[in-house]
């Protein structure tokens, strides 16, 4: 199983670079981080506060979560969970896992579908399907061996893509000196974005959300497990937190273009893309309308290479997880190599296909997305980050957290649901008939989630070691937790996982 899922752990650091890259610079960073520079409430502010925030999650990972990770021979992210709580709460934390690899599929492809329904005129659903098809077949001809492979020459291609297009877009006879419109507003709002006192929680919030909310990814924890040591897998994410930072360069100098545009000397005409409503449309028609046509088609090889990238790590990442933490620990625990081997192309294939099923939606994929990304940071990374690195945590504060982390999400509102709010924290006005909500509510239930792992973890260990409730009533095996010596795997986990599960005590 590890040489498919974690490449017999033996990606080098040269190899692992350019894969934990190329796995976050995916379509959708490309074509929405140029709509974020040309749209005028964001700008270049909020893009570059995203790429830092980006950055700072690929040095955690490596200085904070590698080694612990490591150490107890994790396969996937969700080992720790099964080890230390037992089947039941490592299935729960399982699917979780798998919802947000699910909707990161979908919202990938879009980002092609898109650009290649503009430059090219094909049918979106087209395009979906080729990409999806090209993703899936490289995936099951060789898991992580041919991704990361794969993830090198497609990280080439979209910087050397992006370095080719930016000077056609900023050289064109319509599009003015961005100097002059950094600061300046003459054609379209300022590009440097809108930076409110009153949005800076918000934008705390979103650096944290992007941060912290990216080590809720099986695929960001799959690329330090597979390097082939410890310090390698240290290096290739600080590596990494360098080049992904200029990477970003290229991509805000295209929006910044979009942005320095007039338009109505364009062929596409006035009103501009902001105005009709098109701004997430915004890097394609740049590249048609301000470019020529062989330049436009190597815009849309980067975004498809960007594509493919996320979207195989992302299939990857739901079969591990559904091979190694649920059909292997629950389904059949007895499984074969090759049964298991099967397994894992056949959950590629269904992974892809749902993928590209959802795709269709196309409005409602952008909002599974968002929430699959939300449950990334108030769960997944609350959960993993508790499990790693304080030793009172058990199944019982588990539970409470995730159910604590959603409801106080869910309370705070969320206007993509239609949720009004019904906690409402400080900041939080009535604009336009909605409220909205100017406190870091997703931080605010990420620490949530934590505090109530911790603190129901707590109350249960007391109750159970100080015999105030029955020890039969404890199906999580608290005793077993109580002393700070190692844990041996609780709640009927297999005997391939008996590994000493370490942890360090921080409460």
């Amino acid at each position: 199983m590890e040489m498919v899922l974690l490449g017999n752990r033996s990606i080098n650091l040269v190899v692992g670079v350019f894969t934990m890259t190329a796995t976050w610079v995916g379509g959708g960073i490309i074509v929405g981080t140029v709509e974020m520079v040309y749209t005028p409430s964001m700008g270049m502010s909020w893009a570059l506060l995203m790429f830092v925030a980006y950055s700072m999650s690929f040095i955690t990972a490596g200085l904070l979560f590698a080694k612990p990770m490591r150490d107890i021979n994790c396969v996937t992210m969700l080992d720790p969970f099964k080890l230390k709580y037992g089947k039941v709460m490592g299935v729960v934390l399982s699917l979780c896992s798998l919802f947000v690899d699910l909707t990161w599929v979908p919202s990938t492809l879009m980002g092609l579908g898109g650009m290649m329904s503009v430059v090219l005129d094909l049918p979106f659903s087209a395009c979906i399907w080729i990409s999806a098809g090209v993703a899936i077949t490289y995936t099951l001809m060789g898991g992580l061996y041919s991704v990361a492979y794969t993830d090198i020459i497609q990280l080439v291609l979209i910087f050397v893509g992006l370095c080719i297009c930016v000077p056609f877009v900023l050289t064109s006879p319509h599009t003015l000196d961005i100097s002059q419109t950094l600061m300046n507003n003459t054609l379209h709002a300022p590009w440097i974005g809108e930076l409110e006192l009153r949005k800076s929680w918000i934008m705390i919030d979103d650096f944290l959300f992007f941060a912290l909310g990216s080590l809720g990814y099986q695929a960001f924890h799959q690329r330090t497990l597979s390097a082939s040591s410890t310090a390698t897998a240290k290096l290739t994410s600080l590596f990494a937190a360098v080049i992904i930072l200029v990477i970003g360069i290229p991509i805000i100098l295209l929006g910044a273009a979009a942005a320095s545009t007039d338009w109505n000397q364009t062929s596409y005409g006035s009103p501009s893309p902001y105005e009709r409503g098109e701004a997430a449309m915004v890097l394609p028609i740049a590249l048609q309308h301000l470019t020529p046509p062989f330049i436009s088609i190597i815009g849309i090889g980067c975004v498809a290479a960007a594509v493919m990238s996320s979207a195989d790590s992302a299939l990857l990442s739901a079969s591990s997880v559904f091979t190694n933490n649920i059909y292997n620990t629950i389904l059949r625990p007895q499984a074969s190599d090759r049964e298991i081997q099967w397994v894992i192309r056949v959950s590629v294939v269904v992974a892809g296909v749902a993928g590209m099923s959802l795709s269709s939606l196309q409005n409602s994929v952008l909002l599974f997305w968002f929430i699959g990304n939300e449950m990334a940071y108030i769960i997944n990374f609350s959960e993993l980050f508790c499990v790693l690195f304080f030793n009172i945590s058990n199944g019982y504060g588990s539970i409470m957290g995730l159910l604590v982390g959603l409801m106080i999400r869910l309370l705070s509102g969320h206007p993509s649901l239609g949720l009004e709010p019904v906690l409402h924290f400080p900041g939080c006005t009535l604009e336009n008939g909605v409220y909205v909500q100017y406190a870091p509510v997703r931080t605010i239930s990420m620490l949530s989630t934590i505090a109530a792992i911790l603190l129901f973890s707590y109350l249960a260990s007391v109750l159970f070691n100080k015999g105030v409730l029955p020890e039969k009533w404890d199906v999580f095996q608290v005793k077993a937790q109580h002393s700070p010596v190692p844990l041996s795997p609780v709640g009927g986990a297999t005997e391939d996982n008996e590994t000493e599960f370490r942890m360090d005590s921080h409460s």
